[in-house]
């Protein structure tokens, strides 16, 4: 299994900024692509940014020119780096794992973390 702890979300006035750590732990080996998704109560889960662990990002069009996904594989770690950031970015955000077993994919998600964007 794949444990996932979200940490640095928080309150921020529009045009802030904000970074979200995700510690990874567990069968770490086996974690092939990482990211970060958000939902709102009432809505489903979205995507905002994936990394492989070779390092190639994917961005939702909402975080394209704002937000930078990273990860450092030697501390086990993953970052969303948010600039600009906008009323509409409040939500809960959750990182994720996905990982590699024999013949199946795995998901893994940590408990979130709430951002909230308001002056």
């Amino acid at each position: 299994q794949v444990q996932l702890v979200e940490s640095g979300g928080g309150l921020v006035q529009p045009g802030g900024s904000l970074r979200l750590s995700c510690a990874a732990s567990g069968s770490i080996f086996r974690i092939n692509a990482t990211g970060w998704y958000r939902q709102v109560p009432g809505s489903q889960r979205e995507l905002v940014a994936t990394i492989t662990s070779g390092g190639r990002a994917n961005y939702a069009d909402s975080a394209k020119g704002r937000f930078t996904i990273s990860r450092d594989n030697a501390r086990n770690m993953v970052y969303l780096q948010m600039n600009s950031l906008k009323p509409e970015d409040t939500a809960v955000y959750y990182c994720n794992a996905d990982t590699l077993w024999p013949g199946k994919v795995v998901s893994y998600w940590g408990l979130g973390t709430q951002v909230t964007v308001s002056s």
